[in-house]
């Protein structure tokens, strides 16, 4: 239940962010829904617990567009034009069916060899280092999925040191004005290669979203076709590199499992999902304003654009739909986990990211037989804010 003051989240400091979940299951049993005070905004609504989530999650009341937003949350969207993702129905419908029809299974699925072949680069350069350490974020997290998402896109190599700096910068820096220049610098960048394209189109995804057409003759305006690459952008890349990082730290620091699964290579896919489950790589997703008065658990957030968050991480492990919740175990059953969200927002890149996770994680333990921490968990650093969840750097050893 709501109480007179919000629950002050940035008050708790580096422990709420290394490990949020005793907060969040506090929380659980208060009530489904709080006022609390996040870092980007003095009061917004966290709402709790897996059953309450899903159905927030598809509530048509709480609405992605930015211009529903109450001007006194004093918010700063960073995003470059128009997407599903900050677009209600019926214009999410319409960009998502635009999308879809480019980026489909077959797509990601001819992506396989590539997705391997990038790996095993980047595995060979790490296996290279003589002292047998490296942080495995800068090593294969990160470069991996950058790799990916900009051979999807057909951003030129040369340019994909600067590409990759954006994405990080506009979601993960504290500092708003960061985040904007950020913002605004992959903006440029994106309007070139937008017309680059356009004169010289190839067999990638941008050339492909550009020429893309419905039944109708609809297509992607400029400004949505800006929007959507910097989607795929900052969510085909931050999420898969928080992913990896995290599965491979539940691997590392649950030894058994570990065991388990070099034991047996076939529980890949099912220990992915219980990454997915146990340490997604969203805490809570994008933003979600009131459009109307939103009754949850006997408490009524109004609907004056107030700002609604989903807490993810808490909901997947909520005793009432998960038996052990904090227990990591690939073999668990963890299908019907939230960790790529629900509903008609439900990532469009998650099998790319599995794609990814599973090719990266499978390689990474069979060329390392070896590997372990270089560093006790509790000194790990973790990025900051509510959105994004994972280790700013892995040291490992290999050798």
């Amino acid at each position: 239940m709501d109480t007179d003051e919000p629950v002050d989240l940035t008050s708790l400091g580096e422990d709420f962010v290394r490990n949020p979940y005793p907060v969040y299951a506090a929380l659980r049993k208060r009530g489904p829904v709080h006022r609390v005070r996040i870092p980007d905004c003095p009061e917004a609504w966290l709402v709790v617990g897996y059953d309450a989530a899903r159905a927030a999650f598809a509530d048509p009341r709480l609405s992605k567009d930015w211009r529903n937003a109450s001007p006194e949350l004093g918010l700063v969207n960073v995003a470059a034009g128009s997407h599903m993702l900050n677009s209600d129905p019926p214009r999410h419908e319409r960009l998502r069916k635009l999308v879809a029809k480019e980026f489909t299974s077959r797509r990601v699925d001819k992506l396989q060899p590539q997705v391997q072949a990038i790996t095993d680069e980047l595995l060979d350069a790490m296996l290279a280092r003589p002292d047998g350490r490296a942080d495995l974020v800068d090593a294969l997290s990160f470069p991996l999925p950058m790799s990916v998402i900009c051979e999807l896109l057909g951003v030129p190599f040369l340019d994909r040191e600067s590409f990759r700096t954006w994405p990080n910068e506009a979601v993960g820096a504290q500092d708003p004005a960061r985040r904007k220049a950020a913002a605004e610098a992959a903006s440029r960048y994106l309007a070139q290669l937008l017309e680059d394209k356009r004169r010289r189109p190839g067999d990638d995804l941008l050339s492909a979203l550009i020429r893309t057409t419905d039944e109708d003759g609809d297509r992607l305006s400029t400004d949505e076709l800006m929007g959507t690459v910097w989607l795929l952008l900052v969510a085909g890349h931050e999420t898969t590199v928080n992913l990896i990082s995290n599965g491979v730290l539940a691997l590392l620091t649950h030894p058994g499992q570990l065991d388990a699964l070099r034991a047996d290579m076939s529980l890949l896919p099912s220990a992915v999902e219980e990454m997915l489950r146990w340490e997604g790589p969203v805490e809570t997703p994008t933003y979600r304003f009131t459009t109307a008065p939103v009754e949850i658990g006997g408490t009524v957030i109004p609907g004056d654009g107030r700002l609604v968050l989903m807490a993810m991480a808490d909901a997947d492990r909520d005793p009432a739909r998960f038996p052990e919740p904090d227990r990591f175990d690939i073999r668990r059953n963890a299908q019907g986990h939230i960790a790529f969200g629900h509903g008609i927002h439900y990532c469009l890149g998650a099998p790319l990211a599995r794609l990814e996770a599973g090719v990266a994680i499978g390689t990474l333990l069979g060329r390392c037989p070896e590997l372990r921490l270089d560093a006790h968990p509790a000194a790990l650093t973790w990025r900051p804010g509510m959105l994004i969840r994972g280790p700013q750097s892995l040291p490992v050893r290999f050798g």
